[in-house]
């Protein structure tokens, strides 16, 4: 068992989020917290690293268990080079050394057969190790390798902290985590800050994960992926579903139905019942019989049904008719500093076109956005709007200028039309403002919260041409929904940042990615099918440079290659002579273990305490140095795979 939720209560004011909530994670789970917005899913991760207190209840934790949590924002660090400050969160070696010899120390004084001596075998192994990952030599290629995989290039790593953005700053916290490698990850909405290509990284990065992973995440896919289990949190209760997210959405609805049909068959058998009641109770042949069925009928316990949560749909504003063109940019350039993003780009936007931009952090798509909204000018070129082309735009930041005065109410009634002033109440039920919740002040919400508000503004108005940067980061699957459904049926043009395949799929028809250093590059069709199109080239490239490597070798002069083909065998003979020595002792130790393994199944040493100690120690030991010898086996033919299939 990693860790235990024990009747765990918390309850905010009359509103309770979680009332005897009971759960175990076991080594190696991955897990999904589900429910929508204000389930208390963060909250709930919150108790479990410690941030908060429940009302009642407890988390159970085994001792030295190291919980690591990424929350959704609100991290910022500087004043450490970007390298440095993710190696400095390996720390605690020390700390596990010495809880190494406190083990050891009292394995040594334990009988093989007393209660708690397999635990500590088990401890002291995985601290082991720990340790033997945890050293010096390997420590900074893993922080390099996860650096990279998160999208960091080798020049930011002696860059400090503090120049970093909030996303790139909740990146190098993962980093940290990651490279911890604590036995518990808390994950809330990882992928938020993540492009494509990092996001794929990530995925496969947790599935060979060796701790408990809960995660909280809006990414069906990555859900799909990674989690065997989902733990579901609906007005103040929890389900378990033993599948991935996808299923859980099934077997939910599945169970609710069945419900339905369950409490429908009681209200049927209970009119029949009362029907008989009235018709009987009065009659003296069968007055005993009615009494006795009024007496069932009083200890039936009623099946309870849960009033859906209601769906609401949301239609924009009819926006003005604009021109066949919407924006157009001619020999746009725009830099910041030495970092230049476009350079006499051209581009022109259509009416009807429904763009997603995508492309890796940094190579300029929240700056495309302000270009083509005109909140920022370029350096030079020109960007010029088509007839009657009306804009709204959806920016990140729009959520820090919101007035902190006003309540959600008077804010967005204060964005919207005289024609979209009454639809003002059922926007905000769309996206997650209900009840009382309109009422709430601006400054009293989460990041989140006021980045929902910014969007429901920027909704409201009347505009035949929307750009929109990351508007799915703070909704639930069915506010999703509600603005894909909008989105589906809006008769005007859109730009949508966002790297959400499943939300942009079904309602962009192309897709317009950015590269660093190089010009922006257009493709027609959706996420999936821009995703298949870069894959296919790849492969079709590096085919193409694998056939035109024979050619270059033949043309070459002869002498050339047989200089290269020596100086490969130079570089291969040391590597290869350590994979036979390394290949020999594994299997001298398979040998010893199997020796072992015959050894302990005999009667007399199951019988001498000390023996049974002594060879499962060795045992132990030994399967971690296979381990190891495994790893480096790995490494080294890597190695000699890459320089076997190295051209020259």
């Amino acid at each position: 068992m990693e860790f235990a939720v024990q009747n765990l209560h918390i309850e905010f004011g009359p509103r309770v989020l979680f009332d005897s909530l009971s759960f175990v994670v076991e080594r190696g789970e991955r897990i999904a917290f589900a429910g929508q917005n204000g389930a208390g899913k963060s909250t709930l991760m919150k108790c479990i690293v410690g941030l908060q207190e429940p009302d009642r209840g407890q988390v159970l934790l085994p001792k030295h268990t190291r919980v690591g949590y990424l929350p959704q924002d609100g991290i910022h660090l500087s004043g450490t080079p970007l390298l440095e400050e993710v190696l400095g969160s390996a720390g605690g070696i020390p700390e596990l050394t010495a809880r190494v010899e406190e083990l050891s120390a009292r394995l040594q004084s334990l009988p093989a057969h007393a209660p708690d001596y397999r635990d500590i075998l088990e401890e002291l192994g995985r601290l082991e190790l720990t340790l033997q990952e945890q050293n010096a030599a390997s420590l900074r290629p893993r922080a390099e390798t996860i650096l990279r995989g998160l999208g960091f290039a080798e020049g930011d790593f002696a860059r400090d902290c503090g120049e970093f953005s909030g996303g790139w700053q909740m990146r190098i916290a993962l980093a940290k985590l990651l490279l911890c490698e604590p036995e518990v990850l808390l994950l809330d909405e990882p992928t938020n800050h993540l492009d494509l290509q990092s996001q794929r990284w990530m995925e496969q990065y947790l599935r060979s994960y060796r701790g408990a992973i809960c995660i909280i995440s809006h990414d069906i896919a990555l859900l799909d992926n990674l989690v065997q289990r989902t733990i579901a949190f609906h007005h103040g209760r929890a389900e378990e579903y033993s599948g991935n997210f996808s299923y859980y959405l099934k077997e939910s609805q599945a169970r609710k139905e069945a419900l339905q049909r369950a409490a429908k068959a009681q209200q049927r058998e209970i009119a029949k019942t009362q029907a008989f009641i009235d018709r009987f109770r009065y009659k003296a042949s069968k007055a005993s019989q009615a009494q006795s069925r009024l007496k069932q009928l009083e200890k039936i316990e009623l099946i309870e049904q849960e009033a859906d949560d209601a769906v609401m749909d949301f239609h924009f504003p009819p926006p003005p008719t604009g021109g066949a063109t919407v924006v157009e940019l001619e020999k746009v350039h725009k830099a910041y500093g030495e970092i230049r993003l476009l350079s006499g780009y051209d581009f022109r936007m259509e009416k009807g076109d429904r763009i997603a931009i995508v492309g890796v952090n940094g190579a300029g798509k929240s700056t495309f956005t302000r270009l083509i909204s005109a909140t920022e000018e370029p350096d030079a070129g020109q960007v010029k709007f088509g007839h009657h082309t009306q804009v709204a735009f959806f920016s990140q930041t729009h959520a820090d200028v919101l007035n902190n005065e006003q309540t959600v109410l008077e804010c967005v009634e204060a964005a919207a039309s005289r024609e979209t002033r009454p639809l003002v109440r059922n926007i905000l039920g769309c996206f997650l403002f209900r009840g009382d919740d309109v009422f709430k002040k601006i400054s009293v919400l989460s990041g989140g919260e006021r980045s929902r508000v910014a969007l429901v503004c920027m909704l409201l108005h009347p505009a035949n041409f929307l750009i929109m940067d990351e508007p799915t980061n703070h909704l639930d699957f069915q506010s999703q929904d509600v603005l894909q459904r909008a989105l589906a049926e809006y008769p005007g043009s859109y730009c949508i940042v966002s790297h959400n395949r499943r939300f942009l799929d079904p309602i962009v028809n192309k897709v317009l990615e950015f590269r660093v250093g190089l010009p922006p590059r257009l493709f027609y069709g959706n996420v999936s099918q821009y995703l298949e199109k870069v894959e296919a080239d790849a492969r079709e490239e590096k085919q193409a440079q694998a056939a035109a490597a024979p050619a270059a070798a033949a043309s070459g002069n002869k002498k050339d290659a047989r200089r290269a083909r020596a100086q490969e065998r130079e570089r291969l003979r040391p590597l290869q002579a350590e994979l036979d020595k390394v290949e020999a002792t594994i299997a001298q130790l398979d040998e010893r273990k199997a020796a072992i393994t015959t050894e302990l199944e005999k009667p007399e040493v199951g019988a001498d305490a000390e023996r049974l100690m002594a060879l499962t120690q060795e045992f132990q030991a030994l399967d971690r140095e296979s381990e190891s010898l495994f790893t480096r086996w790995e490494e080294i033919s890597t190695q000699i795979e890459t320089l076997t299939n190295t051209p020259g």
